[in-house]
């Protein structure tokens, strides 16, 4: 996708004027001091940073700080209208999925050149991380705030319920052949509307009154807490480099076979159909309802999870792989500045401070996600052990190294829209996970765009 801002501009009417998008978005001065915007999506980390900022703002006196907090769909839809209008926020929460496109619009300030960010160090994050944030320029795009990995998420009750151990769980291995032992607890785990489990005589998986292991209503190209855990233990990974490369890997048999087995669950009867629970029914709500045993969910869900009233909550690492141990996805949250802010040193100030010690200890100490500096996620994982909760089968993907950094590429969205309805085929089951090969001919075709 190509698109300059002139002829954006043209293309919109003059109704989309400057702080007419419906949200803040003009930094300003006023009163001795100097305003500037920030926005984000995630309501759950909205004290969170309000608790920072405010913490900011006490050490910057002359600098006023306006927090914009949207839904995802309102984000980067009014986020996109705000660079067009000329009323984007000085700063704002970025996502690995998106931001290489804003590169390649030129609406991101590169933060290395910009003196209150030049003394910041990839070392000062979790291993990996301040990567993920270089574009392939070589220049800083986003300071890490946090990051995500993915574990198995299940009820103990359920467990105990179908004779397996916390234990067996947390060792269970997995092969996209048979499924290893990890198939084996998923079928023991499935119950039809008779009584019986998916690995006794008799069983109907027509008629399934508890799954092995719920689903997400749809998956990416990604398939970040779905697929991806399988795929990825194999050794296989999205692209030809672990970041920015320039061909994907779709046709690898590596990655068919393990999506294979994955939507091959859903006709086993051992995970729902593609659309049984629509679109609106998440993991962890079809985890409370006593539908599945297990989820896969990702480090950013750990409160909701934490606070379902319905279940007796376990965390298991993810079954290990041919590669001999589990791997997850790993991504992560950065704060970005737009490149046509009009107070980039408050801005800068602003981002070195959320990503500093001051303000991530606040983050983990409040424990909504694992902050990206090792000292904020050493306090997440406290705050849930006083809640009784082990958290380390997310944090030891990443003290193990037993992680894959998230595909980093251009054209996001057009790969997306052009996989979407090749995915949904598979998991429905009208097309053979063999027809990914050509539709990965088309991937590479786009990625080879400039």
């Amino acid at each position: 996708m190509s698109l300059r801002r002139p002829s954006i501009r043209r293309a919109l009417t003059a109704t989309l004027a400057a702080c007419m998008i419906g949200v803040t978005g003009c930094s300003s001065q006023a009163g001795g001091k100097t305003s500037i915007d920030y926005w984000l999506w995630d309501a759950n980390q909205l004290p969170s940073y309000a608790k920072c900022i405010a913490k900011f703002e006490d050490k910057n006196p002359d600098i006023n700080v306006r927090i914009n907090q949207l839904g995802w769909s309102d984000y980067w839809t009014k986020l996109t209208a705000s660079f067009v209008a000329d009323s984007a926020p000085d700063v704002f929460t970025n996502h690995l999925g998106r931001y290489p496109e804003l590169v390649k619009l030129g609406v991101l300030q590169p933060l290395d050149e910009l003196p209150e960010l030049k003394s910041i160090k990839d070392t000062d994050y979790e291993p990996g991380l301040a990567k993920l944030w270089t574009g392939s320029d070589g220049h800083r795009y986003g300071v890490p705030k946090d990051y995500d990995t993915v574990s198995i998420m299940y009820d103990k009750t359920k467990l105990q319920a179908a004779g397996i151990t916390d234990a067996e769980l947390a060792s269970a291995t997995w092969n996209p052949t048979d499924g290893g032992s990890f198939e084996k607890i998923l079928a023991k785990l499935t119950v039809d509307k008779n009584g019986k489990r998916g690995d006794q005589p008799g069983f109907d998986k027509s008629k399934v009154k508890q799954y092995g292991l719920g689903v997400d209503s749809q998956f990416d190209y990604t398939g970040q807490t779905n697929w991806s855990p399988f795929a990825l233990s194999t050794g296989w990974y999205y692209t030809n480099k672990p970041t920015w490369g320039t061909k994907f890997n779709y046709d690898d048999p590596k990655f068919q076979n393990s999506l294979g087995w994955y939507v091959g669950l859903s006709k086993k009867g051992y995970m729902p159909r593609y659309g049984q629970f629509g679109q609106s029914v998440t993991t962890d709500q079809q985890l409370a309802s006593g539908q599945v045993a297990l989820s896969l969910n990702g480090s950013w869900m750990l409160r909701t999870y934490a606070n379902l009233t319905t279940v007796k909550l376990g965390i298991s690492p993810l079954p290990s792989g041919p590669v001999g141990h589990p791997v997850s996805l790993y991504n992560g949250l950065g704060d970005s500045i737009s490149k046509f802010s009009k107070h980039k040193t408050e801005a800068a100030k602003l981002v070195a401070f959320l990503g500093s010690d001051d303000c991530q200890n606040i983050v983990g100490t409040d424990a909504v996600v694992f902050p990206a500096r090792p000292a904020g996620t050493a306090k997440a994982i406290e705050t849930y052990r006083q809640k009784g909760l082990d958290v380390t089968p997310f944090t030891d993907r990443v003290k193990k190294g037993q992680t894959a950094l998230y595909p980093l590429v251009y054209h996001g969205s057009e790969i997306s829209s052009l996989m979407q309805p090749t995915l949904d085929s598979v998991w429905i089951g009208s097309t053979p996970v063999s027809a990914l090969t050509g539709v990965n001919t088309k991937v590479n075709a786009i990625l080879a765009e400039k």
